[in-house]
């Protein structure tokens, strides 16, 4: 598995959410309860900046039309057909690997 340095763990305190660019895309990580998750960062309704949206309970909020997905599986909260992709991750030396591919 290509593993990938997306943040330091130092960066992501418990409760928070974060938008982080690696290439051409855009990944939400956030710190839910100590658990570690990353999650597409760009909302399938317009596009919206998930890591610059907010975290409540494990649920991230779009910035710009209040879309809400659950961080864990990537489910849209009103509309379960809808989602965006997580991606395995896990802590290393201090930082968040994320594995993207």
């Amino acid at each position: 598995m290509p593993w990938t340095k997306l943040a330091n763990a130092s960066d992501l305190a418990q409760g928070t959410l974060m938008e982080v660019e690696h290439g051409p895309s855009q990944y939400a990580l956030c710190n839910v309860g100590g658990e570690l998750r990353a999650l597409a960062g760009a909302c399938p309704h317009q596009g919206g900046p998930l890591g610059e949206g907010a975290l409540h309970d494990g649920v991230v909020t779009c910035p710009w039309h209040m879309w809400e997905f659950d961080s864990a599986t990537g489910e849209c909260i009103f509309n379960r057909a809808v989602a965006v992709p997580v991606y395995p991750v896990r802590m290393e030396d201090g930082e968040v690997l994320v594995d993207i591919a």
